[in-house]
């Protein structure tokens, strides 16, 4: 089953059965003869359709964001600024595939030799609820205006988001079959990735559930692209100009509640400047105004499940049980959780080791730039990092021995459609967004005229 429970008033709002056995047969059916037709199209063709996407997120944003919100809690401020960005991803590879898609040629002694993308078959996309429309439309853009077609198992708590998206694609005329819900269960994953017709698989979620998934996929010799957590590395160097950088800190942590794995985690703090950030970080995350999330006025609301809500509140006790010290906040109730703000993390601790998803700033000292760099470094995760100076050049340098899929300096890490995101190390591998993603699902043939 899947259930849509508004997560800030507890309300069971929709409940869904899983697809039966003769469901699934018939959208497998149905996405395989819809790939000989989808990919016969123009790249013109396929960019129409994905004008009028655009078009229909804008006129009805307010619909999608407040399902969004209703859905899994998301401030309605963001859930609206969510759905532009999907429309924006449409825009994006609507106008830019044809370059992205164009053969490149190849000087050797044949007549003529070129490189040339091919759709490969099926994307099978196993999704969060994080982002339930986000996620959705940045994996489904470059895959589908690639020629291929796509088949999406929604997060269980989301159900409504996904189904909303698939009506979407229907309304803006992308023919049966092409963009697809699949409402199954964690076992019968397996038995999806083995169909002939699923030639790559996309999976965006925890570490754990990732390797199983992957190890599937290399069972049955599916190409995989895996965004898994991360333990994003926030760097103040002495110089920063704190105030704007603490802001920007909060920016970052708070954004969805905290529930991203973007989101700026461990805060790496020059030993010369620690204590005035500390105080000024805690003026700006005091005066954060919690409240119903369909409120304007909410800065943050919920975490998105109860369960969610316990693991972080284990994860940071435990900390403060070895040594951690609390500045601000720690209580919660529910799905509540209070911003909250520990120092004196150290490896072993779990929310030293361990994805904090959730509204908690953990602080940790360096006292050079090389200590701060090698604290960075010392996470499973790598997946983003972001350094605050004056001296760009020094950051720079800094960003080349950062083990993480993105640096951004003087800015919050954030994905971009016109970059690649993505993460090394427990953060997964491949990449989505720019070019890369598209190229990601695709055939990469060459071909030798003699």
């Amino acid at each position: 089953m899947f259930y849509s429970v508004n997560p800030y008033t507890q309300e069971l709002m929709k409940s869904f059965e899983n697809h039966s056995a003769a469901e699934i047969e018939k959208r497998l059916h149905l996405a395989e003869a819809a790939y000989a037709d989808w990919r016969a199209l123009s790249i013109a063709q396929r960019a129409a359709l994905f004008e009028r996407c655009a078009a229909i997120l804008l006129e009805r944003k307010e619909e999608f964001a407040r399902l969004i919100t209703l859905e899994m809690g998301k401030i309605i401020r963001e859930a609206r600024s969510e759905v532009e960005k999907c429309a924006l991803a449409c825009q994006y590879y609507a106008s830019n595939t044809a370059k992205f898609l164009a053969e490149e040629p190849i000087s050797t002694e044949a007549a003529e030799s070129f490189i040339a993308y091919r759709p490969l078959g099926a994307v099978f996309a196993i999704m969060p609820w994080n982002f339930p429309f986000w996620q959705l439309f940045r994996f489904a853009c470059p895959a589908l205006m690639a020629g291929n077609v796509t088949l999406v198992k929604p997060a269980p708590n989301v159900a409504q988001c996904a189904l909303a998206i698939e009506s979407i694609f229907y309304e803006a005329g992308f023919p049966e079959g092409v963009f697809q819900s699949l409402l199954i269960s964690v076992e019968q994953v397996e038995s999806i990735i083995a169909q002939p017709i699923i030639q790559a698989v996309t999976f965006t979620g925890s570490e754990r559930a990732g390797a199983a998934v992957a190890k599937i996929a290399g069972k049955y010799i599916k190409k995989i692209v895996l965004e898994l957590g991360g333990s994003d590395a926030f760097i103040v160097l002495p110089d920063a100009d704190l105030h704007y950088t603490a802001e920007m800190a909060v920016k970052s942590r708070m954004i969805n509640n905290g529930q991203s794995c973007l989101a700026a985690k461990r805060f790496i703090l020059h030993t010369e400047i620690e204590k005035e950030f500390i105080g000024i970080l805690s003026e700006k995350v005091t005066a954060l105004k919690h409240g119903n999330p369909l409120d304007e006025k909410t800065d943050y609301s919920v975490i998105a499940r109860n369960d969610l809500a316990y693991s972080l509140a284990h994860q940071v006790e435990s900390s403060l049980n070895l040594g951690a010290k609390l500045i601000i906040g720690g209580k919660h109730k529910g799905t509540y959780y209070e911003p909250t703000i520990i120092r004196k993390l150290k490896t072993g601790m779990l929310a030293h080791d361990e994805e904090l998803f959730g509204p908690i700033f953990g602080c940790i000292t360096a006292k050079t730039e090389e200590e701060t760099i090698q604290i960075a470094n010392h996470s499973k995760y790598g997946l983003g990092a972001s350094i605050w100076t004056k001296d760009t050049e020094k950051a720079k340098k800094m960003a080349a021995f950062i083990e993480a899929g993105c640096v951004f300096i003087n800015e919050t890490v954030r994905s971009d459609v016109r970059v690649p995101f993505g993460g090394v190390k427990k953060s997964g591998y491949g990449r989505e967004l720019s070019y890369i993603a598209m190229r990601e699902f695709c055939n990469i043939q060459s071909v030798w005229i003699k």
